[in-house]
């Protein structure tokens, strides 16, 4: 099998890249926009999400019906999603369905962006954060951010707040949509079988008369804080832990290391959490997980468990800590973890959409190619002193923690 990167830009800046598998069965494509819950201000925070669902309410040349109709009649599994950082549309189909599906997926990033499915649709995202907090962790993940970070515009929701939202008009989406979808702020990407250079003629014929409109991001520095914050809240069944500490960003080459810590230290199986919380029923669930973003990362560590044994198990969660800090991991331990995620890397390149996000992900975050091949050296190039060294710079026992729960008070 070749893997085969190519890219091209349009005269009006958007990008087009490709990883070209001409063994593939299938192709992933998308949109890839650079915006999300960090470029936005306090007065409209949420418009990203809010913005994400207005793609799809209908074009000037297609209703919302004929959008999801023609997805469907494409085969393709079709979605979007919007985070700190992206908002990104895209489609697997066949590869004989190259040419309609660019043509849909570029129709509906010039939306109409009418009134009436403004205001329709607004009670649809209301309706959504309210959801959000009647469910565990009762939106405690967005508060451990506001507490973590401050006024950072990694800090926000990605869903906004009801206030926010609630405010938020036609007007000013449509002033956001028309500085942050701008030819120069958005590229395409796609993965598995692409004919490439029908893929920059199609998106050229769709996408050629985008106005380009200067846009900018701002990465300030992060300044954390570390905090206690534990919430009373009746109705939950079970006691939730969450902390937040600073990890490597995602143009940190630590970052690979510090995924493979936190692999060691808090994996769903077999890691020191697993071992010394979950397999002896203390707590129902208990990891670690790495998260990257440009100029600040995150340690995020989970705790679920009954309420009685919350702070038992929050003294076990900070043991772990303080004995990785101290004493580091095993040679054998980093085999293991090294293993699974290798496994994990490998399996899932064999999906052209996963290969998507894969490509995707990259040229958003370091506007760089990376091959399966690339990942799995940067992993078995990990020493224990990379991992040593990362715990040093980054030490777990500094991070804010929410607990929130059927717990009245927390003890002393």
């Amino acid at each position: 099998m070749i893997l085969k990167f190519l890219s091209h830009t349009l005269d009006n800046g958007l990008e087009i890249v490709a990883e070209q598998n001409d063994a593939a069965h299938s192709l992933g494509v998308g949109f890839f926009v650079r915006t999300g819950a960090r470029d936005e201000t306090d007065e409209i925070a949420g418009v990203s999400h809010f913005l994400e669902h207005m793609v799809f309410k209908g074009t000037p040349r297609r209703t919302a019906e004929d959008v999801n109709r023609e997805f469907d009649e494409l085969g393709a599994h079709y979605n979007a999603f919007t985070s700190e950082e992206n908002t990104v549309y895209y489609a697997a189909v066949l590869p004989e369905y190259q040419k309609p599906t660019i043509d849909l997926l570029a129709d509906i990033m010039r939306p109409s962006l009418r009134e009436d499915d403004f205001e329709m649709e607004k009670k649809v995202i209301l309706e959504e954060i309210q959801m959000y907090a009647d469910q565990p962790p009762f939106g405690m993940d967005d508060k451990i951010k506001a507490l973590h970070y401050g006024n950072h515009p990694l800090a926000r929701s990605v869903l906004g707040t009801v206030e926010s939202v609630s405010a938020l008009t036609a007007d000013q989406m449509q002033q956001y949509f028309s500085s942050r979808y701008s030819p120069g702020n958005v590229f395409v990407a796609a993965a598995g079988r692409v004919d490439f250079d029908a893929l920059i003629e199609q998106v050229a014929k769709c996408c050629s008369d985008w106005k380009s409109q200067p846009t900018v991001r701002d990465i300030p520095t992060a300044d954390s804080q570390t905090t206690f914050h534990h919430v009373y809240r009746e109705s939950a069944s079970q006691q939730y832990i969450l902390q937040l500490a600073d990890a490597p960003a995602s143009e940190d080459e630590d970052r690979f290391a510090a995924k493979l810590m936190a692999t060691m230290l808090g994996d769903d199986s077999g890691s020191r959490m697993y071992w010394e919380m979950v397999d002896p029923g203390l707590a129902e669930s208990a990891s670690v997980g790495h998260y990257e973003y440009l100029g600040a990362g995150m340690f995020f560590t989970w705790i679920s468990c009954d309420a009685e044994t919350s702070a038992a198990n929050y003294a076990r969660a900070t043991q772990l800590q303080e004995q990785a800090e101290q004493d580091g991991f095993t040679a054998k331990e980093l085999q293991q973890a090294k293993s699974k995620v290798i496994a994990r890397v490998v399996l899932g390149s064999e999906r052209p959409r996963n290969r998507l996000f894969n490509v995707g992900g990259n040229w958003m975050q370091r506007s760089e190619y990376r091959s399966v091949g690339d990942d799995l050296a940067a992993i078995e190039a990990v020493t224990l002193d990379d991992i040593h060294h990362v715990l040093k710079k980054y030490p777990l026992t500094r991070h804010s923690t929410v607990s929130i729960g059927p717990l009245k008070e927390w003890p002393e």
